[in-house]
């Protein structure tokens, strides 16, 4: 249990780091109008990824356990967060629940 633990904690590193490199990329790359505008299209989109993803890592769940822990397939659960496929609201709402949590939706 206490190498799957450290093994997990370099796996959250590794991810974390990955987020705070692809924020300043992200914040160059929307210096380009062109760019912008499509990134505001599928914004919406990034930020349920994004928020999947913090939200397992904050668990400290891998996505196997998450999987397990919401009855959402792992493989669902992968691309969603790496975004080749799109979440239903049904399926955040059943990954928030494996998480312990609510899916709360607002408009800004």
């Amino acid at each position: 249990m206490i190498i799957a633990l450290g093994m997990m904690d370099a796996v959250d590193a590794r991810e974390e780091n990955f987020m705070d490199d692809f924020e300043r990329y992200l914040e160059k790359q929307l210096q380009d109008p062109g760019f912008r505008a499509e990134w505001e299209a599928g914004e919406p989109e990034f930020l349920a990824r994004k928020a999947v993803i913090e939200a397992r890592l904050a668990a400290r769940l891998s996505q196997s356990q998450l999987a397990e822990a919401s009855g959402v397939d792992q493989r669902v659960i992968s691309r969603i967060e790496t975004g080749t496929s799109g979440a239903t609201l049904r399926t955040l709402g059943r990954i928030a629940k494996g998480l312990g949590k609510r899916l709360d939706i607002r408009f800004v």
